[in-house]
């Protein structure tokens, strides 16, 4: 299946969605630290974290962890970011494929969406005006489109 990725999410409702997300469409979740929110399990039933027990998270250290896990894999890294050529439409996605989304407030890192481990910065269609789409929403964009593209197997 599918991977995605967050790098330092700040709001632990957002990160609910996505392990909610991920639970329901066999996706793996990697969340880089630093978080903005504790994962103990007190913290995490507070914040809607409740899925966490039916989907796959792993948390790596920082930004150097996740990218020596990817590199270590051969994984292919898709970073989402505004003002990216390439549509999220336009990737033949395959299983294994990280679907990479930076944080709430700044997005991805320029260091993160350049990386020489990210195979390539996609974006998703907006209107010119407005700024970016809530994480957990184009997260979902994202991966479902990855799965429509297998059949939803």
């Amino acid at each position: 299946m599918f991977r995605l990725a967050l790098h330092t999410p700040e709001i632990p409702p957002n990160t609910g969605n996505v392990i909610r997300l991920a639970a329901n469409t066999g996706a793996e979740l990697h969340l880089i630290r630093p978080l903005g929110f504790s994962l103990d399990e007190r913290a995490v039933r507070r914040a809607g974290l409740d899925y966490r027990d039916l989907a796959e998270v792993v948390v790596h250290a920082d930004t150097g962890a996740f990218a020596d896990w990817v590199t270590e894999r051969g994984a292919r890294v898709y970073a989402f970011t505004t003002g990216a050529a390439t549509r999220y439409t336009d990737i033949a996605y395959a299983p294994g494929d990280v679907l990479l989304f930076g944080r709430e407030s700044t997005g991805l890192p320029a260091d993160a969406a350049h990386a020489d481990w990210v195979t390539d910065r996609v974006a998703l269609p907006m209107r010119p005006s407005n700024r970016s789409l809530n994480l957990a929403n184009a997260a979902a964009v994202a991966v479902y489109e990855a799965w429509r593209q297998r059949g939803f197997a």
